[in-house]
């Protein structure tokens, strides 16, 4: 597995998080949670797209998607929801709530997270801390596309992990308060989430393809390696073929077989999505940025650009999105990409 693969995704899908809730509930209690794309606007404004998290820090507790099946959860057990659904914590099986969206608005003035007691106080008591972490799905987010729609990290499961410690400072600091407790931990949860994400790929069983699976695999691991080490150099099929050690056609067939698309379509998406950050976070030239990304010229970014993201670069630049297009360019085009 290439760990800096996933280390230089994280960074350019620009993963921040931030803890919201603090939660002391006793059964009988149910939460259902709105999508997260309901809730994005009040508690990360300006993410494109937002994960919810949950961590159990006393007590037991069920999770699940709306009309999936129930996960029993115990204390220092996580779960993730990568791709934003509405679900359900609660104190037993099937049991369905009314999603509050007033919750989920930020108070003007008032220290995270915010503390919430639910149910009847008795001795069944469970604590949980729920957070969201936002990132960017567009133009081209390879780890949540492949991400499942809920991650169970049970509590020393998967061999060893900075689980338990990373949820000792993140309880420690949710009650302090202390100066700079937000900070430390929308810093934690986004540790968490790269925890979490690492056991998920440890655990999963042989004969899975996507993404994940292809970071394993040795010989898709090192080309996706190259690719992202350098992403601007003027990348064959035949030399990426070379440098990891297999003909042409065994390369692509494996490096389909893993992540779906042949190599130079990933890299011309990968690029894209470089490119989409640097347009967003700055005011570069766009010969610069197309000489960084891999393009000899400005016309020709601008023609790979509104190819694959489906709007020009200075559309992107002033905040336009282009939902849902995706161009279709076989593997032989990459002259062009």
């Amino acid at each position: 597995m290439s760990t800096d693969t996933l280390s230089e995704v994280l960074r350019a899908v620009r993963l921040s998080g931030a803890v919201f809730f603090r939660v002391e509930a006793s059964a009988p209690w149910v939460a259902e949670a709105p999508a997260a794309s309901d809730v994005a606007p009040h508690v990360m404004p300006g993410a494109e797209h937002v994960i919810e998290y949950h961590v159990v820090t006393r007590g037991t507790c069920f999770a699940s998607l709306i009309g999936g099946k129930d996960v029993e959860l115990h204390e220092g057990d996580v779960v993730v929801f990568p791709q934003g659904d509405s679900h359900v914590m609660a104190s037993r099986p099937g049991m369905r709530g009314e999603p509050d969206l007033a919750v989920h608005r930020h108070p003007e003035r008032g220290q995270l997270p915010i503390a919430i007691s639910m149910g009847t106080p008795g001795p069944n008591v469970t604590e949980v801390v729920c957070g969201f972490l936002g990132c960017d799905a567009q133009p081209f987010n390879p780890l949540l596309a492949t991400l499942p729609r809920m991650i169970h990290a049970p509590r020393g499961q998967g061999g060893s992990s900075h689980i338990p410690e990373l949820l000792r400072v993140a309880v420690a600091e949710s009650a302090a308060r202390n100066a700079g407790s937000e900070c430390m931990l929308s810093r934690l949860s986004e540790l968490l989430f790269i925890e979490v994400v690492r056991k998920h790929i440890v655990g999963l069983p042989p004969g899975t393809t996507g993404w994940l699976a292809g970071l394993r695999d040795e010989v898709v691991g090192r080309a996706l390696g190259l690719l992202h080490d350098r992403p601007a150099h003027a990348w064959a099929l035949e030399d990426l073929a070379a440098e990891v050690g297999l003909s042409r056609s065994m390369l692509a067939e494996r490096f389909h077989h893993f992540v779906g698309v042949p190599p130079m379509q990933y890299l011309a998406r990968w690029r894209m999505q470089l490119a989409a950050g640097l347009l967003s976070n700055g005011t570069a030239p766009l010969i610069e940025i197309a000489t960084r990304v891999g393009y000899g010229s400005e016309a020709a970014f601008s023609r790979a650009f509104k190819r694959w993201v489906g709007i020009a670069p200075s559309a992107w630049r002033n905040g336009e999105r282009s939902v849902g297009f995706e161009a279709s360019v076989s593997d032989s085009d990459a002259s062009e990409l």
